[in-house]
């Protein structure tokens, strides 16, 4: 098994706390304040990127066990790169607000390049699935 090295432990705190920060300074206001869109879909994501934010510091201390948290955030920025920002590039129809959130959601490179990718096949993709068990012994 590869260990990871420090400075790619430090590369992953660091985008667990950029993530806290830059997300927690914009959604946690809106929440303690319940300003903002607070419809059923608007409440629904503020109180996920909450918990994403509250999750992400625990990433700061854990950052190998918390990796999931990053993969969420890697599938879901990947997921709406191909599925909604390409379509509308392609159709020429950005407007402004889509071209920033597509600048803010194409950050995700720094996540894509923080993660070490050998720890991720050894312990997610190599290693042997735990048991299914139907009873508890």
């Amino acid at each position: 098994m590869s260990e990871v090295s420090v400075w790619r432990l430090h590369a992953l705190r660091a985008v667990y706390a950029l993530i806290a920060i830059a997300m927690g300074a914009m959604t946690w206001p809106a929440i303690l304040t319940h300003s903002g869109d607070w419809s059923f879909l608007g409440g629904v994501v503020k109180c996920m990127l909450g918990a994403l934010t509250l999750l992400c510091l625990l990433g700061i201390r854990y950052p190998l066990q918390m990796l999931p948290l990053l993969f969420w955030e890697l599938a879901w920025k990947t997921i709406w790169l191909l599925a909604v920002a390409l379509p509308a590039w392609m159709a020429n129809s950005i407007d402004a607000q889509m071209a920033e959130n597509i600048f803010a959601t194409g950050l995700v490179v720094i996540v894509y390049a923080a993660i070490p990718w050998r720890y991720v096949a050894e312990h997610y993709l190599k290693r042997p699935a735990e048991p299914w068990r139907f009873t508890s012994r």
